[in-house]
């Protein structure tokens, strides 16, 4: 599961922005702020009978805040993302 989800600048966050792209969903933010410090994120790949499914999830990073359900703030009623 991303980590941005508990944290503190998901919603201003250069790397996490970047997550949405890749997973074609709308941004919290259009002009993303911050600039996170060592980032790690894995990248899933799953071969599907006629299809290849990706999946990203930032896993660690220096400048992790956290601030429970911070995304969840942001979007609420919505389903969080895993």
């Amino acid at each position: 599961m991303c980590i941005c989800v508990n944290c503190y600048y998901v919603d201003r966050c250069n790397t996490y922005h970047a997550v949405e792209t890749q997973h074609e969903q709308p941004h919290l933010t259009n002009n993303p702020s911050f600039e996170p410090e060592n980032p790690s994120i894995n990248v899933n790949i799953r071969t599907r009978e006629d299809y290849i499914e990706t999946e990203w999830d930032v896993v660690g990073c220096d400048s992790f805040t956290e601030e429970k359900n911070k995304w969840a703030k942001l979007r609420p009623g919505e389903a969080i993302p895993t």
